[in-house]
């Protein structure tokens, strides 16, 4: 059987008669991009491994290496590296270092939630990306520099894969050393996950897909989210935001024509008021052109930067904490799914001239 939860990890170390602080000693290497039989003392593997683990760690290490393999590296100018990650079963999914220590990792293969500015929903739903595969991301990102903080934000909607993201997310808020607010659950909205997170051992921060203060618009731009209104998905993350401590991240897509306009800025004004938040304004993604949404016959471009200037002044001047994230890796194509769809080989579907939109992963800045 391939390995694919944390569980199986335990359960082959424990098949080879590993004892609890053996099997945490290697998971923690593992953590960190290390060979199994590292010793954090800098000890032979014979004074701390018993000889039953080390006859079988070579094949148990050659098993965990095919969780997920680097496919493809694309190094961006933005100090970023986008990486295409071949899982055991031959799907891709994409994570990205980020600037600052950062990664982004993907939780699903492909996505259900369609949202019409997003490339990773195009190809729908494909897999659930399980628990060791989320981590193995990590692992791998960990291998090229440190990684001090992972956000949620690639392909895939999280809440959409709950049991094993929580559970990635609680090995890396333990053995994987990194901060409780350094884990990024990002997020269209879903109820479960407002229920969830405050009882979790590892509570992450949040970041909410909001793109628009208009219910009706917001059902458009992300057809299959659940039906929550702006106001009542901020004070739910408000909620949230008090019971951890962090303020909650609301995303913010901006597209010109649809979401930029004065009122959407004065309903900002009155949402946020009083909010433990913070705004990141993501300028669309217009890769080599602009984003059709041909459902509807719209054309999606990004605002012009003196646009976006006025928005961030304007919001700023009224109290309204607000941060431009770019995606990170534009200069080489690498919007989220991007990658994985020029691997797949569909020149119909995912040609960049017939389909120019993405998701985006911000960048940690």
């Amino acid at each position: 059987m391939p390995l694919l939860t944390l569980a199986d990890f335990d359960q082959q170390l424990l098949a080879l008669k590993a004892l609890p602080v053996h099997r945490g000693r290697m998971l923690r290497a593992w953590l960190n991009g290390k060979a199994l039989d590292a010793s954090p003392r800098r000890q032979k593997e014979e004074n701390f491994l018993p000889l039953s683990v080390r006859n079988g760690l070579p094949a148990f290490s050659e098993e965990l290496d095919a969780v997920a393999q680097i496919h493809s590296r694309h190094p961006g100018a933005d100090d970023s590296v986008r990486l295409l990650v071949r899982l055991a079963d031959g799907q891709m999914i994409e994570s990205v270092l980020l600037p600052r220590d950062g990664l982004c990792v993907s939780t699903q293969v492909g996505c259900a939630v369609g949202c019409r500015f997003c490339m990773t929903g195009k190809s729908g739903l494909i897999r659930q990306v399980s628990s060791l595969e989320i981590v193995a991301q990590v692992v791998l990102a960990r291998r090229i520099r440190p990684v001090k903080k992972v956000v949620f934000m690639g392909m895939g909607e999280p809440a959409h894969n709950l049991v094993n993201v929580l559970e990635a997310i609680d090995l890396l808020g333990t053995e994987g050393a990194i901060g409780h607010k350094n884990l990024v659950f990002s997020t269209v909205g879903d109820r479960r996950v407002f229920d969830l997170l405050p009882q979790q051992r590892v509570k992450p921060a949040l970041a909410l897909s909001l793109h628009t203060t208009k219910a009706d618009l917001r059902e458009h731009l992300l057809p299959r989210a659940p039906k929550i209104a702006p106001e009542e998905l901020m004070e739910l993350g408000e909620e949230y935001a008090r019971k951890t401590g962090y303020p909650i991240q609301y995303q913010w897509t901006l597209l010109r024509g649809i979401n930029d306009g004065q009122d959407e800025l004065d309903e900002i004004l009155r949402l946020f008021k009083g909010k433990y938040a913070v705004l990141n304004i993501i300028p669309f993604n217009s890769l080599e052109g602009t984003g059709l949404d041909a459902g509807n016959g719209v054309s999606y471009e990004r605002p012009d930067v003196a646009r976006i200037r006025e928005i961030v002044k304007y919001l700023h001047s009224r109290y309204v904490l607000t941060k431009v994230r770019n995606s990170a890796g534009q200069d080489v194509d690498g919007g989220c799914g991007q990658l994985r769809a020029r691997a797949a080989g569909s020149p119909e579907r995912y040609r960049p001239d017939s389909i120019k939109s993405s998701t985006v992963i911000i960048s940690d800045r």
